[in-house]
Formats: structure tokens, sequence, C-alpha cells
């Protein structure tokens, strides 16, 4: 049996942590000229860490509820995790007086993913290591990091982004934007994992491609965020 020792438990928080940082210092730079307050930042980050624990329930209900890893699996567990990452920004930062410019819904959507990706990836790595399999636990840590992460990133972005588009409409209109938004953010997160169920090492290498394709995608969107204004009638 393995013996689950404090070296384990600080290598996987590591191993999970380190590398959402290094995401989040790269996506913060993007917002660089008037930064979100710190508080803030970590408050949203670990909201979305909790996010992991409190899904974590669901999904097992739902494992229970439909046996099998089928496309309504599948489905569910996306959308739990998406709808989970939303509450996780908008109790973060989305419903303070910080956000306060189009930019910054993006920004706490993205903080509140990276924060589910730290805890998430903790997870994974945990388990290999329990086992004493180190390099199947680096393995692991590094796909998650170019892969799964980016999904969440990509995933929250887009509804981070519908938020920028609608800052200054009508609250009736931005419900609506950011509600199709996460539906469109569910749908991906359920193509990027089907690919992977279904399509084997070509599913891999496409999903992997996808959410990179996602990640320069929502580059252009925040430099779309920095152009919106309020329109002066």
């Amino acid at each position: 049996m393995a013996n689950i020792n404090i070296g384990t438990l600080i290598y996987s928080l590591l191993g999970g942590v380190a590398p959402a940082l290094v995401w989040l210092l790269f996506w913060l730079r993007e917002d660089r000229k008037n930064p979100e307050p710190e508080r803030l930042i970590l408050k949203t980050f670990t909201y979305g860490m909790l996010a992991v624990v409190l899904v974590l329930p669901f999904q097992k209900g739902i494992e229970m509820w439909i046996p099998g890893m089928t496309i309504m699996t599948v489905f569910l567990w996306a959308a739990f995790e998406e709808v989970f990452k939303f509450t996780a920004g908008y109790f973060g930062g989305l419903h303070t007086v910080e956000d306060n410019e189009p930019m910054d819904s993006m920004i706490y959507m993205i903080t509140a993913a990276l924060g589910f990706v730290a805890l998430e990836n903790t997870l994974f790595i945990f388990g290999p290591l329990l086992g004493n399999n180190i390099l199947e636990s680096v393995i692991t840590g590094n796909l998650r990091f170019i892969g799964a992460s980016l999904l969440h990133v990509v995933a929250s972005g887009m509804v981070g982004f519908a938020l920028s588009l609608s800052f200054y409409q009508a609250r009736s209109k931005r419900l609506l934007t950011v509600g199709l938004a996460l539906v469109g953010a569910i749908l991906f997160h359920l193509l990027f994992n089907l690919l992977i169920i279904t399509k084997g090492e070509q599913g891999t290498t496409l999903s992997f491609l996808l959410v990179w394709l996602g990640c320069m995608i929502l580059l252009l969107g925040f430099e779309k965020s920095k152009t919106i204004v309020r329109d002066i009638v």
C-alpha cells in the first residue's frame, strides 16, 4: 500500500498550482496598465479551486445516475464545471465595483478557470504519486499544462469575452449574451473531451490544436476588449 506523506502532498500541489500561476501571470499581463486588486485576484483564484471541491459530488452523482462514459455523462460533467467556474468568477470579482471596464470580465473569468485548473491538476498528479510513479506524474502534469489547462482558460475566457462585449448593454441583453456564451463554453468543453475519448491519439492531437487556436482567438479578444467604449447618446 502506498504511503501518503507530506512530500507527496507538496509535490502534487507544486505540480498543480505552479503551472496555473505561470498561466495566470501570462494573462494578467494583458491588464497591466490598469491591474485588478491582488486581493480579488487571489479571492477569485481560490474560489476557482473551491469550485473543484463543489463540483466533484455532482460528477460522482452523474456517474451513479448514468453508468458508463456516455455523451450525456461527458456533457453534464462539462456543464457542471463551466457553471461552477462561472460562479467562482462571479463571486470572486465580477460582482464587485472593481469590475469597471470590459477587459476586467475576461481577467476574472480566466483567473477563476486557473484556480480550477490548479486543484484539478493537483488531484491528477496526486494519483500517480500514490503509486510512486514519478514519471507518470510528470507526464500527466506536462500534458495538462498544455492541454486541459488551456481548455479551461479558453472556455471560461469565452464567457468573459461575452461579458466584455456586453459590458455597457442593458442587463437583460447582457444576461442573454452571457447565457449563450456559457452554452458555447460547455459545447467547446464537450468537443474537447469527446475528441480525446473517441478518436485516440488523433483526437488528442486535434483537441490540443483546438485549444491553441482558441488561445490565439482569446488574445484577439483581449485586444478587442480594449477598444470597447460606452455609446454616447
